[in-house]
């Protein structure tokens, strides 16, 4: 009878190891640099239609020639890293690309995310390795909410993905883009390789279901007709 604790002590010392979710991990390159997303060379042709605020924690990108006339335009990524959100994110969302980055700093391997939103077409997959400068999609409209234009934000925080409204849109999550690629052009580490945590958002859960849009907007891939830069998003998760 003696021996019945340790059993039950063994039994749910092996629950609680399985109950522990294993990280998952995948590999990539390490950054050598980042570069801004439109524009090559970086940015050549574009300006910064509404940076980084409170309430809108990156950075907005234009075709200097304004109205739709980005529309279609490539967007490139910006550094080297593994895709970890791509599809079709709804609501203000539309089609988003989410690229991890391993880069060295201060000796140091650090890591962020980029986002590219309101994305016409996407042209890589979840999981997919991708280099500085390779396209991810081109410039879209979110199906006529906004007039054409890029979202991309840099992240601190590696749990964000699209779920943004549950956390703090500041410095402690972000960073301020334009401000992130100037400082990092060129960085050392090239033709490493490193490991990243990947499956970190609540989309990677299991069950997890995108919330639909009652928007009466995408039903239409072709660029809206206004004239005005941006319209206020109608849902708490601003996607502008």
């Amino acid at each position: 009878m003696r021996r019945w604790p340790f059993w039950i002590c063994l039994f749910l010392f092996v629950s609680a190891l399985v109950a522990v979710p294993v990280q998952k991990r995948a590999n990539t390159l390490v950054a050598d640099g980042f570069d801004l997303p439109v524009g090559k060379p970086p940015g050549e042709g574009y300006y910064m239609a509404r940076g980084f605020l409170s309430y809108h924690p990156g950075e907005d990108w234009n075709d200097v020639r304004g109205g739709n006339s980005d529309f279609g335009a490539p967007v490139y990524c910006i550094g080297n890293g593994v895709v970890t959100y791509s599809q079709d994110a709804r609501m203000g969302w539309g089609n988003v690309v989410i690229v991890r980055h391993a880069f060295l700093e201060g000796g140091k391997l650090q890591m962020v995310d980029s986002m590219y939103a309101h994305l016409n077409q996407i042209m890589v997959k979840k999981g997919q390795q991708v280099k500085r400068g390779q396209q991810v999609g081109t410039i879209g409209t979110n199906r006529g909410m906004y007039t054409a234009h890029l979202h991309y934000e840099v992240r601190k925080n590696l749990f964000i993905g699209i779920n943004r409204s549950r956390f703090a849109k500041d410095l402690t999550n972000y960073h301020r883009p334009s401000q992130f690629i100037a400082q990092r052009r060129r960085l050392p580490g090239s033709g490493r390789m490193a490991a990243v945590p990947v499956g970190t958002y609540a989309t990677d859960q299991p069950g997890y279901q995108i919330p639909e849009s009652s928007s009466k907007a995408g039903k239409s891939d072709k660029p809206s007709p206004r004239t005005d830069r941006f319209r206020v998003n109608r849902f708490d998760d601003v996607g502008y």
